[in-house]
């Protein structure tokens, strides 16, 4: 699962407004503005959220999970390549 803090992060790594996460995930801007607005996790439909989360990925964002491995542990996000270009 990825929470609404995440999804708030990865566009800022990425330097992206909503818009621009829509186009790449192939949903709506109100999609991502609900998405975005959830309290903890993202609720919202499993293909809708999954297209968002592949985006991400194909953008060289890692979404790391609550038990996920880390130096101090919790949620978070990294980049994995900052020269990706996001088209």
């Amino acid at each position: 699962m990825i929470t609404a803090n995440q999804l708030r992060a990865a566009r800022a790594l990425l330097g992206i407004d909503q818009k621009t996460l829509a186009e790449m995930a192939g949903v709506s801007v109100p999609t991502i503005q609900r998405m975005e607005a959830s309290e903890g996790d993202v609720r919202g439909i499993v293909d809708s959220l999954m297209k968002v989360v592949n985006a991400l990925d194909r953008a060289g964002i890692e979404l790391i999970g609550e038990r996920a491995r880390s130096d101090r542990g919790g949620r978070g996000v990294r980049i994995r390549h900052l020269s990706q270009k996001l088209n």
